[in-house]
């Protein structure tokens, strides 16, 4: 690649402004600062026995592994070498008072082809396994996915013992049709249909056992850091002869019950531990789709030093049915005792004792617009408009853009059509908001709130009604930022909106996502305070109405 004068003197601006940011970080005595260039092409890879077309980080699929510790600078220098814009958005990482890192179109301009943007975020209070992927289109089937592993400061305790070694298990559906195709068919009106099959870590079955992924010590324990990272469908996870010990679910440490097998959802993520306690051989980690006709599996191969001995020839069989995933999810416990990434107890926040401010209903819906498929939440369908909605916020230009609150806080009646637009809504700064979230269709859904974790209090049949709250868990839910909806079933959930910014609610089917269902929440603080948002960076990208205009005031000191 040639890069041209004022490109190469632009990254030696850049190279120029890190150098600068690392001396006043030691200056005033900052979290470390982690550096990452990362150059974003399309490779040809052979995942499911024909080559087709990736998007790699570094030539790397999947991307590289952001390795951290709690607080820390993360910047990365993004350069952009396909023919669309990219965004990267860091699945699970609140961005505290810093939504302009988010990296959604709604809260940021795109990174146009043959250029770069650096990114500077933190995961400033938190700890726990989460994943990065690409926002725009459908680049999200297409790779350009990785783990983020965010580790504990050493004076705050974890509640196990270190592990003989981490792994990595990135598990997904995977599309052979390339990503611009599979948007082409859904702008049609069409589906993208089944995947064509599951892959661990980028790679099929036969590469990810041969040689075995994992390598263990016979008596040591190792920590499985799992994402799902697919657009379609859930899984079922389990290693052969072996018990998994559940410990962190999306940066909370959980109680260490044992699990046969775990249901993992879309966008989620969670550690277990396993002891290599078993006859030295050669196992097999195995995912498994659920909830669909024809289930299919995968797997990845896990051998003890020594081993001559092939795995096992049967494997454990998948559960079925919606009722064992649901009442395997209300196992899940919060651990109240542990540290998660401060010195106190996570069971000090006592949520069930906070008082309720506001409740939002979303109905997850489909409807027809000019004869091609929509969803969306309440109604509307999301569009994002040329200005990304935070920006036409904070400049003060929304006239054109996008209009508040298109949306109840209910349901509208099932015979309202459906609307295609900018879907934006507002909360309350510091407000204790419930959401529940309801899922009229045949197939489980998946939501992520960006910027917050929440908790998922409760979940049922049918529709939510306010004599629903007497079955929720008030004491130790986990606190988490992705949440499953069953089919023709509710999800609720409390949080505090404590987080000032312009924040994604959407739907982890990107399929659904690509088509509408998804909004954003605006979260200001009344008092335009650095205490509780940061200014927009002067080096953020512009586009839309925003391009050209002078900078708002700051917000006012503390």
């Amino acid at each position: 690649m040639v890069w041209s004068a004022g490109r190469m003197a632009m990254r030696g601006a850049s190279a120029a402004l890190l150098v600068l940011a690392l001396v006043a970080a030691v200056a005033r005595a900052e979290d470390p600062y982690h550096f990452f260039e990362w150059k974003v092409t399309y490779g040809t890879r052979t995942i499911m026995g024909t080559p087709q077309k990736v998007i790699l980080i570094n030539d790397l699929f999947p991307g590289p592994t952001i390795n951290c510790t709690s607080n820390n600078n993360i910047v990365i220098n993004v350069f952009n070498m396909l023919d669309q814009p990219l965004l990267f958005t860091w699945h699970g990482i609140q961005q505290r008072k810093n939504s302009w890192q988010d990296g959604m179109p709604g809260t940021m301009c795109p990174i146009q082809p043959n250029t770069n943007f650096t990114y500077h975020w933190q995961p400033k209070d938190q700890i726990g396994s989460f994943f990065y992927y690409p926002s725009t289109g459908m680049q999200r089937a297409a790779g350009a996915y990785g783990l983020i592993s965010v580790h504990s400061r050493d004076l705050i305790p974890v509640p196990f013992d270190t592990p003989a070694d981490d792994f990595p298990v990135l598990v997904g559906d995977w599309y052979t049709k390339d990503h611009a195709v599979l948007a082409k068919n859904l702008d049609a009106g069409k589906g993208i249909g089944r995947p064509s099959g599951l892959v661990i870590n980028g790679k099929n079955e036969k590469d990810a056992s041969n040689p075995p992924m994992y390598n263990v010590e016979a008596g040591k324990t190792y920590r499985f850091r799992v994402c799902n990272v697919g657009i379609k469908a859930s899984f079922n996870i389990r290693i052969q002869n072996h018990i998994m010990k559940l410990v962190e679910m999306e940066g909370s440490h959980t109680m260490q019950n044992d699990y046969d097998s775990l249901d993992l959802h879309i966008g989620q993520c969670l550690s277990f531990l396993v002891t290599a306690d078993q006859k030295p051989g050669d196992y097999l980690l195995v995912a498994s789709t659920r909830f669909i006709k024809e289930a299919s599996s995968t797997t990845a191969g896990i051998r003890y030093k020594g081993s001559s001995a092939p795995p096992p020839a049967k494997l454990p069989e998948s559960p079925s049915g919606w009722a064992w995933s649901i009442n395997q999810a209300r196992s899940f416990r919060w651990n109240l005792t542990a540290s998660a990434a401060r010195p106190n107890p996570q069971g000090s926040y006592h949520y069930g004792q906070i008082n309720i401010t506001r409740t939002i209903k979303l109905g997850m819906g489909r409807g027809k617009v000019d004869g091609k498929e929509r969803f969306g939440f309440n109604g509307v369908s999301h569009v994002d408009p040329e200005t990304p909605v935070k920006l036409a916020e904070y400049f003060n230009a929304t006239d054109g853009v996008f209009q508040y609150d298109l949306i109840g806080d209910v349901p509208p009646a099932k015979s309202a059509p459906t609307k295609m637009a900018p879907n934006v809504i507002r909360a309350e700064f510091r407000t204790f908001i419930e959401v529940v979230f309801e899922n009229p269709e045949k197939s489980i859904d998946t939501i992520h709130i960006d910027g917050y974790a929440f908790f998922a209090v409760g979940m049922g049949p049918g529709k939510w009604t306010p004599a629903s709250r007497s079955t929720y868990n008030l004491l130790d839910t986990v606190s988490r930022h992705t949440i499953q909806v069953y089919p023709r079933s509710w999800t609720a959930v409390m949080m505090t909106f404590d987080n000032a910014g312009m924040w994604s609610i959407r739907s982890n089917i990107w399929e659904r996502n690509y088509l509408g269902e998804q909004l954003y929440v605006s979260v200001t603080s009344p008092e335009r305070s650095l205490r509780d948002e940061y200014n927009m960076p002067e080096t953020s990208l512009r586009c839309g109405k925003v391009v050209g205009l002078p900078m708002p005031p700051s917000y006012l000191s503390v």
